[in-house]
């Protein structure tokens, strides 16, 4: 199997182990990471995911060898009319998986070694990115020719901004820890060889917050793009609102001395 699912208490680990490419990504891969995420979301006991790639690689992408492969079978067109959508689709799986769905609860990407091409927008996918300082992003597909067709051009822009993104995705070029975490690319840079470890731990911290207010402040971020501010807002409040009576206990909590003094736990 090309994708392995384990849990660690409310924590759930997404593995991708394909070593031999260096955990790139084939139809039955991306098919198999999709139903993963979709475990994952629907699962009550999981609050919190860990996305890494096995053997000292998050991702490398699509598989160029198996799409070769599948167009020499079945003709470009055919392909192209496997990996199409509409808005509005059943959460069809992507190209890369997962990209295009939307869940509930928060993913962390532990990246080692190459996360690049569809690799990169597989981690851009995720909540959070959790760099080993000798690891490294870049849209490699640039010179194959390859489109970013993952979220890699929507999500970049709105992670990083248009100037960075730019420059990443007309250069396709190699972006170690130190400028992605300075370019807010990685949230956090650490040790080679921990960052499924690291990632664990943030994991295991946000397992802890109350659940249903993270999530709502959460969704309430990535729903509010391109709304209008007063839309963003409402919808923010609408959202928020619900999550009050939580506020409340927590007020008391805090009244009765619980969280101070850094105490985030």
């Amino acid at each position: 199997m090309s994708v392995h699912l384990s849990r660690e208490g409310p924590v759930t680990v997404v593995t991708l182990d394909r070593p031999e490419v260096r955990n790139a990504v084939d139809a039955e891969t991306a098919r198999a990471l999709h139903e993963a995420f979709i475990a994952f979301d629907v699962d009550e006991k999981a609050r919190v995911a860990v996305f890494h790639g096995a053997h000292g690689h998050f991702c490398a992408g699509w598989d160029l060898q198996a799409g070769a492969r599948l167009t020499g079978q079945t003709g470009g067109d055919q392909v192209l009319g496997q990996l199409d959508f509409s808005p509005g689709d059943n959460n069809p799986p992507a190209p890369m998986g997962p990209s295009r769905l939307l869940l509930s609860k928060p993913v962390i990407a532990a990246v080692s070694g190459a996360a690049v091409a569809g690799g990169m927008e597989l981690a851009l996918w995720c909540d959070m990115r959790v760099m080993e300082e000798d690891a490294y992003f870049g849209i490699y597909c640039r010179r194959f020719g390859v489109p970013l067709i993952d979220g890699g051009t929507v999500r970049l822009p709105r992670l990083i901004g248009m100037g960075h993104a730019m420059d990443l995705i007309l250069t396709g070029r190699k972006v170690g820890a130190a400028e992605a975490l300075q370019m807010g690319l990685a949230n956090r840079v650490v040790p080679a060889g921990s960052a499924r470890d690291a990632a664990l731990a943030l994991a295991q911290q946000l397992s802890r917050f109350p659940q249903a207010t993270m999530r709502a402040d959460r969704l309430s971020a990535y729903r509010q793009w391109d709304l209008p501010l007063e839309e963003a807002l409402h919808q923010e409040w609408e959202r928020g609102k619900q999550r009050l009576p939580d506020a409340f206990a927590g007020a008391a909590r805090f009244a009765a001395g619980q969280g101070r003094h850094g105490e985030f736990d």
